[in-house]
This record gives structure tokens, C-alpha cells and sequence, in this order.
């Protein structure tokens, strides 16, 4: 097989030294969709040795704060203007429907532009007062050196920009690591990058496992920040990795979401339509694949039952099938790995109680459903409670566990009864009661009465096991950046101290 350049160190696209390729399954029918270069730890260390070249001495630390931001909205443009071509190959390499493709597209132009305009609005530092006109003291921000990326295969574009669009406008270089399920949008971005100008070493790509190729970046000397997404596992792996070299570390380690409905939220037929339509959103969208998923519906008992049986019919109309066709609201699972997993979450969770609303099983395939593909129905679980392993793990899979409760103090507690806290939702009539849960939930965002959406001006990030850092928002911008304080003194003259 001839060699295949995925691998984007110092500018130039290359094949893994080793030679080695991987095929990229589309996840519908279990088919090759593309091949791509397997690195090793030589391409790693040659990409982070590009990296150092460029920040140590290439023009784009230097680079006026102006022209980055200029750059970031070169490729915010580039974004728009391939967007049904990135939209499909986001599409048919996660499995997610081709309309979220393209919601994924938007969000990534808007995560640029976001970060040009923010870094591009910012002085040129904080003057401190001395309390002495002859001081003149500020604080300014500076680049953190070479950072290293590692993003999921959920959202591998997102997620990338998270990343890449903060890190660029702060002056940094990095080596990015996409995914080995799910590289496709990521290769595709880096040559955008290119094309808008970035100069060569800025950024360097590597496709590959995350051992060797995350593994050797987590603990590489010359690396001054890790950035990771992904599962808690992976992400232990990382910190410990990173942790001899005392690098900075950001890591985002997903949630076990809680989504809260108080009975005076169904109290009219419009405010129960809304609450059983946002529930299946929270835990059904990307067949649940998402780290802020509200995989656990927490539900005031006296409209439990109601709730649960719209809840699971709604459910079983959901219209499985290939992201790229019409009509399909959901697409497959990831991969076999993926699909093996919520079949294991499911099956523990029936012989442990759970009472099988709909779903629990692989559809039956159909012109549209590849029996190959990684299909699995979406599922509703009820009669759960926390001692289940569906209930405490994150199951990345189209799973919602049902759990009830009588009193605001229950529903907190069993809201905040998790080792995560990324996200959660409330849904209340009562604005009062809203806002009170809400400023009780150990979450990183929290929605009231409503699910999912999220805004680049906001940070992003969880409490607990969920992670350290956030991105998005000024603190995101923050990650990328050290803070140094220069000191002037504009009359120097001797202390004195010592007598001699």
C-alpha cells in the first residue's frame, strides 16, 4: 500500500517513520472509510522538536497579538467555506447525523472568531500601582511554550478548536493528537491552518494511538502543557505522565449529567411537551455520545410514571440510521468497542433491578441500517438508583437511567451524588426553586429549563472527577498564557542594606 502522509511535522505531510497505517472504519457499516499514518514515538518527538524550533526561534511567539487574530478569522472564513465538506466527513467518521456536521462546523468558526476578537480586545497589560511615581510596575501575559493536544472521537473538530483556536492567539506552537477512531476533521483543519498562513512548526499533527503517541507527549520533557479530553482512565494516565515534568495540565474527563424535573415543570401540557422533548435531547443526541449528556433523569415521583411512558414512546420513534441520510435523527455508535460497552451497561443494569422502559438491544437492520453498522436503540431504564454501575459510570452510549425523588433537598442529593460534575439541568415553574437548585448543584454549567447548549464566552469545565482547567472564555484563553509581572524602576538608587 502506498504510503499515506497524515502526519504534519515542521510543515511538511508525512507518512509514519515506522510506515505504519491504520484504516478508519466508517462506524454505519463497519466499512473502510480512509487509511491514515500510525505514528510512533519517533514522529511524536520529531513534531515536538518542530514545535520547540518554532517557538524558540520561529516569528509567531513575536507575532503581534493583531495579526494572530487576523490569522484565527482567515480560518474561521476557511471553516465556512468548506463546511458541508468538513460537516461530511465529521459525519460519516463519528456516525452523527450530517446536520450536526454542520451545527459542529459553525461552532468551531464561531470558537475562532471568538478568541481572535477576545485576545485582539485585550490591553497590552495590567498596570499595577506601585504607590511610587518612580515604579512603573504591570502584569502581562505571555505564551506557555509548546503545548500538546489530545482530543476524543466524539467531537474531534470541536474539541480541537477548543484547543487550538486559545492556544494560537496567545502565541504558543503545539502537537495535536486526534483521536485514532475519529482523525479525519482534524487533519482536514490543519490544513486549513496552513493555508491561512500559519507558519511552518507552529503546528504539527501526529495520528496515532494514544500509547505510544499520547503517552510519549504526556511525558515529554520539552513539552510546557498538556491539554487532554477524555475518559477518567486516560485521563489519570496523563496527569501522572506529566506530573515528573511539572508541566501545566488541563484535562476534561467527562460527567455522568444529571437532568432534574420538579413536577410543576409538566404542570401545563406545553411545559410537559418541553420537558419530555429536552430530555430526549439531553440523552439521545450523537446516540448519546457526549460528555455533558443528561444520561441520569431525576424526576419528582408524582409525574414520574407520565413522564417516563411519554418519555420511552417518544423514544422508540427515534429514526436510526447513516448520519448522511435523510430524516435519520441518530446514528450509530462509534465503534465496536463502543457498541460492546452499552451492551455490557444495560445487561448489568437489568440484573440489577432496572426495569427496561424501550429500547436495550441492537435494531434490526434495515436499507438504511447496515446490519454491519454499530446500531444500538435508545434506551430507557427505570426503577434505577446509585448503587448501579449504569447509574454511576459514564456510558457514552444512548442510555437513560430513571431516578425519582419527593423533596428539593432529594433531588440535590441525588443530583451531586456522583464523583463528576460537569454539567446539569433543572426544570422548575418555580424561578425561585430553579435558581436555588441551581446555585446547589456541584456542576460546571448548569441549565435552567433547558439542555446542552453552550456559549464560547463561557467557560467550560467540571468539578470533581470531571477534570481541572476549563476552556472557552477568558479562563480558556488563561490556559495558554503565563502571567508575569515586570517591575520597573524608573530612579534606581543604592539600598543601602548592608553597611559595607
Amino acid at each position: 500500500m502506498a504510503a499515506v502522509e497524515t502526519i504534519h511535522v515542521d510543515g511538511v505531510w508525512q507518512a509514519a517513520v515506522s510506515g505504519a497505517q491504520r484504516e478508519v472504519l466508517d462506524p454505519a457499516d463497519a466499512k473502510t472509510l480512509a487509511v491514515v499514518a500510525e505514528g510512533g514515538v519517533e514522529d511524536t518527538d520529531a513534531a515536538v522538536a518542530a514545535a520547540c524550533r518554532a517557538f524558540d526561534q520561529g516569528p509567531w511567539p513575536g507575532t503581534p497579538v493583531a495579526e494572530r487574530a487576523a490569522l484565527l478569522r482567515r480560518v474561521a472564513d476557511l471553516l465556512q467555506r468548506d463546511r458541508e465538506t468538513i460537516a461530511l466527513i465529521e459525519s460519516r467518521d463519528t456516525g452523527k447525523t450530517l446536520e450536526e456536521g454542520r451545527v459542529d462546523v459553525d461552532d468551531v468558526t464561531n470558537a475562532f472568531r471568538y478568541f481572535a476578537d477576545l485576545a485582539a480586545g485585550e490591553s497590552a497589560g495590567r498596570v499595577i500601582d506601585a504607590g511610587t511615581p518612580d515604579v512603573h510596575s504591570v502584569v502581562v501575559h505571555e505564551p506557555v511554550g509548546v503545548c500538546a493536544m489530545i482530543t476524543p472521537w466524539n467531537y474531534p473538530l470541536l474539541q480541537a478548536s477548543w484547543k487550538i483556536a486559545p492556544a494560537l492567539v496567545a502565541g504558543n506552537t503545539f502537537v495535536i493528537k486526534p483521536s485514532e477512531v475519529t482523525p479525519l476533521s482534524t487533519v482536514h483543519l490543519v490544513r486549513l491552518l496552513a493555508e491561512a498562513g500559519l507558519p511552518a512548526g507552529v503546528a504539527n499533527l501526529v495520528t496515532g494511538t494514544g500509547d505510544p503517541v499520547g503517552a510519549r507527549l504526556s511525558e515529554h520533557p520539552d513539552v510546557d502543557l498538556i491539554s487532554f479530553t477524555g475518559g477518567l482512565i486516560s485521563g489519570t494516565k496523563v496527569a501522572q505522565a506529566a506530573a515528573p515534568t511539572v508541566k501545566k495540565v488541563a484535562l476534561e474527563l467527562g460527567g455522568k449529567n444529571p437532568n432534574v424535573v420538579f413536577a410543576d415543570a409538566c404542570a401545563t401540557a406545553e411545559g410537559f411537551d418541553t420537558a419530555v422533548d429536552q430530555a430526549l435531547n439531553a440523552a439521545f443526541i450523537h446516540s448519546g455520545q457526549v460528555c455533558s449528556a443528561g444520561a441520569r433523569l431525576i424526576i419528582e415521583e408524582s409525574v414520574r410514571e407520565r413522564f417516563v411512558a411519554e418519555l420511552a414512546r417518544r423514544a422508540e420513534k427515534i429514526k436510526l440510521g447513516r448520519g448522511t441520510e435523510d430524516g435519520v435523527e441518530c446514528g450509530p455508535l462509534v465503534s465496536a468497542q463502543q457498541l460492546d460497552k452499552t451492551e455490557a451497561y444495560v445487561a448489568s443494569a437489568l440484573a440489577e433491578g432496572a426495569l427496561l422502559r424501550c429500547g436495550g438491544k441492537q435494531p434490526e437492520p434495515n436499507e438504511v441500517r447496515p446490519a454491519t453498522g454499530y446500531f444500538f436503540l435508545p434506551t430507557v431504564l427505570d426503577q434505577c438508583h446509585r448503587e448501579m454501575r449504569v447509574v454511576r459510570e459514564e456510558t457514552f452510549g444512548p442510555i437513560l437511567t430513571v431516578e425519582s425523588f419527593q423533596t428539593e433537598d432529594e433531588a440535590v442529593t441525588l443530583a451531586n451524588d456522583t464523583e463528576y460534575g460537569l454539567a446539569g439541568a433543572v426544570w422548575s415553574a418555580d424561578t425561585a426553586r430553579a435558581r436555588r437548585v441551581a446555585a446547589r448543584l456541584r456542576h460546571g454549567t448548569v441549565w435552567i429549563n433547558d439542555y446542552h447548549p453552550y456559549l464560547p464566552q463561557a467557560e467550560w469545565g467540571g468539578f470533581g472527577k470531571s477534570g481541572v482547567g476549563r476552556e472557552l472564555g477568558p479562563a480558556g484563553l488563561d490556559e495558554y498564557r503565563e502571567t508575569k509581572h515586570v517591575y520597573e524602576n524608573l530612579r534606581p538608587s543604592p539600598v543601602r542594606w548592608f553597611a559595607g
